[in-house]
């Protein structure tokens, strides 16, 4: 029998990180927790990295992922909400790193192809397909949290 795996999955952003804790418990994926860490624009960045280190820091002591799913970077028109986007990921990978997580990455395509088997599925069929894969009840909101459960079922399909 097959142990019970717990993932995070992490939508990076330094205004709004999203996060979804799943279990995978043999062809079962189950919620357990997800949401996300809102930064204040107008504190510095570098308080608003400290902020989300500190915040997904206690997530993961608290619910123990034994793996970690993680979007990687993806085109940006703008090049300085790249560079804050990259930072922000940077102290979320420090963080899993020192929990001892192990780290997955995934681009947007591949989340999307693996959720609904479709790489252009539009936000709107992602979320949708995540609330069907989860036995929710609603589209779990706001659309980071919802991406972030999306990028963690990615995961749990891939070592399914």
């Amino acid at each position: 029998m097959r142990e019970k795996r717990r993932i995070l999955g992490i939508d990076p952003g330094f205004g709004m990180v999203g996060y979804g804790f799943i279990e995978l418990d043999g062809n079962e994926e189950k919620i357990l927790e997800y949401g996300i860490i809102k930064t204040d624009p107008q504190t510095s960045l570098s308080k608003r990295l400290v902020e989300i280190y500190e915040k997904i820091s206690k997530l993961i002591k608290i619910y123990q992922p034994t793996e970690s799913a993680v979007e990687e970077l993806y085109f940006f028109r703008n090049v300085t909400t790249a560079i804050f986007v990259g930072e922000a990921r940077g102290v979320i990978i420090l963080a899993l790193e020192e929990a001892k997580t192990i780290i997955y990455e995934y681009t947007p395509m591949e989340v999307k192809m693996a959720v609904t088997g479709y790489g252009k599925a539009t936000k709107r069929q992602v979320q949708e397909m995540v609330r069907v894969i989860l036995k929710m009840d609603k589209i779990p909101k706001p659309d980071d949290a919802a991406d972030a459960l999306a990028i963690a079922i990615c995961h749990a399909h891939q070592i399914l």
